[in-house]
């Protein structure tokens, strides 16, 4: 995948990136964290632009181990629920071959009683 060089804009300073990723993605991106990064400023007017990437930064990890943990949950539930579709499908054969030997054995005595009356 070719590598693009991406020019962006945060809090100011501007950056040029290398990345696979498209264009638009990548200034996505930057326009967030500029917005979160300002905001952070507006807030917190005697904070430098070093400690509101900081605290963005800290903020992104938090999502993000959040996010992953979730995913690692549900990938685990999702395992459990297949596991479990599993165990009920080969339930439900075993019944399905219990059934059909029971209607053998039920035509089998049903014959032997039409022959013997």
């Amino acid at each position: 995948m070719p590598m693009n060089k991406i020019r962006m804009e945060i809090c100011g300073s501007e950056y040029i990136i290398s990345t696979t990723d498209s264009e638009d993605y990548t200034l996505a991106l930057a326009e967030k964290l500029d917005k979160a990064m300002s905001e952070f400023m507006t807030a917190v007017p005697q904070a430098s632009v070093t400690t509101a990437a900081v605290m963005c930064a800290l903020s992104y990890l938090d999502e993000l181990e959040k996010s992953s943990a979730s995913a690692d949950n549900m990938r685990s539930q999702i395992t459990e629920y297949l596991d479990d579709a599993a165990k009920a499908n080969l339930e439900a054969e075993d019944a399905r071959r219990e059934l059909e030997r029971l209607r053998r054995q039920l035509g089998s005595l049903q014959s032997a009683q039409d022959k013997g009356e």
